[in-house]
């Protein structure tokens, strides 16, 4: 009974917590991935509006490493990317909000836990402000046209599988 309950609050959480956003704006025009400036983990800077995959999804996580649910999140991820990479041909992008303190940190995580996304640093958090993330982690959907379509807040064990579902959902499969 415990675990029946348990269940049924998990999946009323990520039900609440996660949007499907309706990527029309004020002026009519669909809401992209604004262009916002982050750091690359060699030092450079890359442009998220020029953010592309083809035709394909795009999923925009921010996490930071001192936010276990964050890497708990994207280590999961880690272990169903390739799948997901071969059903759907979606990229996985993952932004961390790390400030100047803990920015030296990102590069070692990743590398230690052989994660295969691209990743970027949001020093600033100039691109956290401009996607409206007020917590980690923070997950978004993006269609093959660029245009940011959900966005889930919080994570749970399992809600890779509901993002999964709307990967799908965007990919046709």
């Amino acid at each position: 009974m415990k675990r029946i309950i348990l269940f049924s609050s998990a999946i009323l959480m990520f039900a609440f917590s996660a949007t499907k956003i309706d990527p029309s704006s004020v002026d009519g025009n669909k809401r992209k991935v604004p262009a916002v400036k982050v750091k690359t983990l060699d030092g450079g800077t890359f442009n998220m509006a020029d953010v592309a995959n083809g035709g394909k999804p795009i999923v925009i996580s921010f996490w930071a490493t001192w936010c276990s649910p964050c890497k708990k999140e994207l280590e999961n991820m880690a272990e169903v990317y390739e799948d997901w990479q071969k059903e759907t041909g979606v990229k996985i992008i993952a932004i961390s909000i790390d400030d100047a303190r803990n920015a030296s940190k990102v590069k070692p995580y990743i590398v230690s836990k052989g994660l295969p996304y691209d990743v970027y640093i949001d020093e600033n958090q100039d691109f956290k402000r401009a996607m409206n993330v007020n917590n980690v982690p923070h997950t978004f959907l993006v269609d093959g046209e660029g245009h940011i379509i959900w966005d889930h807040n919080n994570y749970s064990e399992g809600d890779e599988e509901h993002l999964y579902e709307e990967i799908k959902k965007i990919a046709g499969k």
